[in-house]
C-alpha cells in the first residue's frame, strides 16, 4: 500500500495531502491574503508566505492522515507549470524530504493533476475523455486517453476564462479574487439582461482578449450615462459577463465532442467552481446526453491533493526523478 506525500506550490496555496493506495486521507491547504491589496498575486511575496507555510502546511497534512512520516514511501510535488519562486519553494522542500528519507521523488505537471483529480472519487471517468481545464492561466481541451496520454486538442490564444473573470471584477471595482465574486452576484442577476460578444475563433481554439475589451467599453460608456449604473446593475451585469464567458467554453466542448465522437466530458482547475459552468455542463448533460464529471469544490482550486493522486499513479509505473530535477515555470500537458 504505497503512501505518497503530494506538495503542491504553483501560485498562493501552499498545500500538502497525503494519498494512501489512492486514498486520500489530507488536504490541508494554507491560502496568502498578503495578495488581496494589489489585486492580484505578487510572485515575490508569494514565494515568501510559501517559505513560512510550507513545513507547518506538511506537518498539519501528516497528523490529519494518521500516519508518522517514515510511512511515506514517495514524495511528489508539482514541478510547472506556475511562478517559478512559489515552484522553487515546494520542490526544494520535496528533495530535501526524499534525501532525508531516502525515498523516490516524483515530479507532476500541475496542468495533468487538475485532470487526474477526477479519480479521487467515484464516479470516475472511462478512458478516453474530453477534459476542460479552465483556470486564470490556462483554458484548454484536452482529450485524454490514459492517465499520462493526453493531447491537448484546443487552448486559448491569448487570456484564461479566469483571467476574464477576474479583469472583468476588476473593471467592476469588485475586491481580489474578483471570479467568485461575479458568481456570487450572478445568482441574483438576468444573464440576458446585457448582450456581449461571442469570438468567433475557429477549430476548438479560445480568445477572450477582445471580450475584455467589448466589456471594458460597455463599462465605461454605461458610467458615462449614469455613474450609478454598476451599484444599481450589478447583478444583471455579472449575470451577463458569466454567461457569455461560460458559453465561449461550452460551445467549444459542444465541437469537441461533435469532433472527436467522445461524449464523456470532464472539468478541472480553478474556474470549474463557478456555479454558471457547473449548472451549464448539467443542462448539456441532459440536452445532448453527455456524460459529464464535475470534481468537488476542494478538488477545483489548487490543492495538494491532485499531486498526490497523480504522484500515486506515476508510482505505480515507477516514473521517478532525481535530485537534479529544476522546476519548470512552463510545461506543455
Amino acid at each position: 500500500m504505497p503512501v505518497i506525500l503530494g506538495i503542491e506550490s504553483s501560485c498562493d496555496e501552499t498545500s500538502a495531502s497525503v494519498c494512501a493506495d489512492g486514498q486520500i486521507l489530507s488536504n490541508v491547504i494554507a491560502n496568502q491574503t498578503v495578495h488581496e491589496a494589489f489585486g492580484g498575486v505578487v510572485p515575490e511575496l508569494a514565494s515568501r508566505v510559501h517559505q513560512q507555510n510550507i513545513i507547518p502546511t506538511i506537518h498539519k497534512a501528516i497528523i490529519d492522515a494518521k500516519i508518522s512520516k517514515k510511512d511515506i514511501n514517495a514524495v511528489a510535488f508539482t514541478r510547472g507549470p506556475g511562478l517559478l519562486g512559489s515552484l522553487l519553494v515546494g520542490s526544494s522542500f520535496a528533495k530535501s524530504f526524499a534525501l532525508g528519507m531516502n525515498i523516490p521523488l516524483i515530479d507532476v505537471n500541475h496542468m495533468q493533476a487538475h485532470i487526474l483529480a477526477h479519480f479521487i472519487d467515484d464516479p470516475k471517468p472511462v478512458f478516453p475523455f474530453l477534459c476542460l481545464t479552465v483556470s486564470g492561466g490556462h483554458t484548454q481541451i484536452v482529450k485524454v486517453n490514459d492517465y499520462f496520454d493526453m493531447e491537448l486538442i484546443g487552448q486559448t490564444t491569448d487570456d484564461a476564462a479566469g483571467e476574464a473573470f477576474d479583469k472583468a471584477a476588476k473593471m467592476l471595482n469588485l475586491p481580489y479574487p474578483g471570479g467568485p465574486l461575479i458568481d456570487k452576484y450572478a445568482k441574483e442577476g438576468n444573464p440576458s439582461a446585457y448582450q456581449f460578444p461571442e469570438p468567433q475563433i475557429p477549430g476548438l481554439d479560445f480568445s477572450f482578449s477582445g471580450l475584455k475589451t467589448a466589456f471594458l467599453y460597455f463599462v465605461r460608456d454605461k458610467q458615462k450615462e449614469n455613474p450609478n449604473f454598476l451599484e444599481e446593475n450589478m447583478a444583471d451585469v455579472c449575470a451577463s459577463i458569466q454567461h457569455r464567458i461560460v458559453s465561449v467554453l461550452i460551445n467549444k466542448m459542444k465541437k469537441a465532442v461533435k469532433e472527436t465522437g467522445i461524449n464523456q466530458v470532464a472539468i478541472a482547475g480553478g474556474v470549474s467552481a463557478n456555479s454558471g459552468l457547473r449548472n451549464a455542463l448539467l443542462e448539456a448533460e441532459q440536452k445532448w446526453k453527455w456524460k459529464v464529471f464535475i470534481p468537488k469544490f476542494e478538488y477545483c482550486t489548487d490543492n495538494a491533493a491532485m499531486i498526490a493522486i497523480a504522484g500515486y499513479h506515476k508510482y505505480l509505473k515507477g516514473e521517478f526523478v532525481g535530485q537534479e530535477v529544476s522546476p519548470l515555470a512552463r510545461w506543455s500537458i
